[in-house]
């Protein structure tokens, strides 16, 4: 997430006693929603509480996303929750933000490489309206975080060349599949 409008940094939000937020870069007041929204864009910002200048972005993030699962966008599982929480003190605990992190990235990795080869193989078909349109529901159903992407204890940066070799052998068994249903769609 480093996008930001000017370049010359992350956008200042001053967050004030009444918990209200104000956008430096705009000069306007914002809600917790157009903080998610930014995030969503890509957009790089950072809190700050404006009396001690102290950063409260990890705080405010963690704030949208409990105001997220509280609104039926639960997208944590309950255990994976626990586990979460049982980690807390725990001598792993300083593994887990990197963990997490790789876990996240490989997974959105995963996701664009998915929509490329589905992008790819129904191109110039008359299928191609269809494919967009559940592409899009997978991309709604896929955007959640799935605690069992990774394996629990796995190193967070595997050997590329087999990682390659293994997304794309996903890759051609999605083809593969892909192709069959054509073939399948085309019969009726």
């Amino acid at each position: 997430m480093k996008k930001t409008a000017t370049g010359t940094g992350p956008v200042i939000i001053k967050k004030y006693a009444n918990r209200r937020l104000y956008n430096t870069e705009s000069s306007s007041y914002i809600t917790l929603e157009h903080l998610a929204a930014m995030t969503r864009e890509g957009r790089d910002f950072k809190v700050v509480d404006a009396k001690t200048e102290e950063d409260i972005t990890h705080n405010v993030l963690t704030q949208i996303i409990m105001e997220e699962e509280s609104r039926g966008q639960t997208m944590l599982p309950v255990n994976f929750l626990r586990q979460l929480i049982a980690l807390y003190g725990d001598s792993m605990q300083a593994m887990v933000p990197g963990y997490l992190e790789a876990s996240m990235e490989s997974f959105r990795r995963n996701q664009q490489q998915f929509k490329t080869a589905v992008e790819g193989a129904f191109a110039n078909s008359p299928f191609a309206e269809m494919a967009k349109r559940n592409l899009q529901m997978f991309e709604a159903a896929a955007g959640a975080f799935k605690p069992g992407a990774g394996a629990p204890g796995a190193a967070p940066a595997a050997d590329t060349a087999s990682e390659t070799h293994s997304k794309d052998a996903e890759i051609a068994a999605l083809k593969a599949e892909l192709s069959k249903l054509q073939d399948k769609v085309a019969k009726l």
